[in-house]
C-alpha cells in the first residue's frame, strides 16, 4: 500500500464536469518532468499521462455539471476526489491533496499541501491525469455542442465562450449556478417571454 496524490481539474470553468485523479507512483521508475499540469504544454501533459499510466496506480472520478449545481463546486470537487480514491485499484494508506482543504470523510489519512501540484510528485501526476481527462471530455463535448468552442477554451470564461453564451444560450453541460451562465439563461427566458 502506498500514498496517493490527489488533484482536480475544472473547478473554474462554466461548463463540463470537475475531474479528480488519485495516483500512487512507484518508488522507482517515475516519469521525468512531472510538474503542475498548468505549467506544461498539452503535448507534454499527454506524453506524461501515458508514462504515468504505464507505471502508476490511477483512479479517476468526476462530478457532473448537475452535481456541481446541486452541491456547489467545492462539495462537487470533494465528491470527484472520493470517486477517484475509490477507483484506485489499491487502497492507499494516506492521501496528499493539493490545496488547503479536503473532504472530511476520506477512508484514509489526509494531508493538504498548498501548491502540492508543483512540489509533490504524486500530486503533480494526479494534476496531469485529471487535466488530460477533463480536456478529452471537453473536446468530445465540442462535437456534441457545436458553436461554443469547448475544444479550444475547455469551458472556461474565454471571450469566445462569452459570445456563444449570449448567442446560443446555455447547453446541457453548462453549470447553471455559475453567474455568467445563469445570466445567459435569464436573458433567454426574457427574450422568449
Amino acid at each position: 500500500m502506498g500514498i496517493c496524490g490527489i488533484d482536480e481539474a475544472g473547478r473554474g470553468p462554466w461548463a463540463g464536469p470537475v475531474v479528480a485523479a488519485a495516483v500512487i507512483l512507484p518508488r522507482k521508475g517515475r516519469p521525468k518532468g512531472l510538474a503542475d499540469s498548468k505549467q506544461l504544454s498539452a503535448e507534454a501533459r499527454e506524453r506524461l499521462a501515458v508514462a504515468i499510466r504505464d507505471c502508476a496506480l490511477v483512479g479517476l472520478g468526476a462530478a457532473s455539471p448537475a452535481e456541481i449545481d446541486q452541491l456547489n463546486i467545492l462539495q462537487a470537487t470533494y465528491l470527484a476526489m472520493r470517486r477517484a480514491l475509490a477507483a484506485l485499484p489499491e487502497a492507499p494508506v494516506a492521501a496528499l491533496i493539493d490545496g488547503n482543504s479536503a473532504p472530511t470523510d476520506f477512508p484514509c489519512a489526509v494531508e493538504c499541501i498548498v501548491e502540492g501540484d508543483a512540489h509533490v510528485a504524486s500530486i503533480s501526476a494526479a494534476s496531469i491525469i485529471a487535466k488530460v481527462e477533463r480536456d478529452r471530455i471537453m473536446i468530445e463535448a465540442c462535437a456534441r455542442y457545436p458553436g461554443y468552442g469547448f475544444s479550444r477554451h475547455k469551458g472556461y470564461g474565454a471571450p469566445e465562450h462569452q459570445r456563444a453564451l449570449i448567442t446560443l444560450g446555455p447547453c446541457a453541460i453548462h453549470r447553471m449556478t455559475f453567474k455568467p451562465v445563469a445570466d445567459a439563461a435569464r436573458r433567454d427566458k426574457q427574450s422568449a417571454a
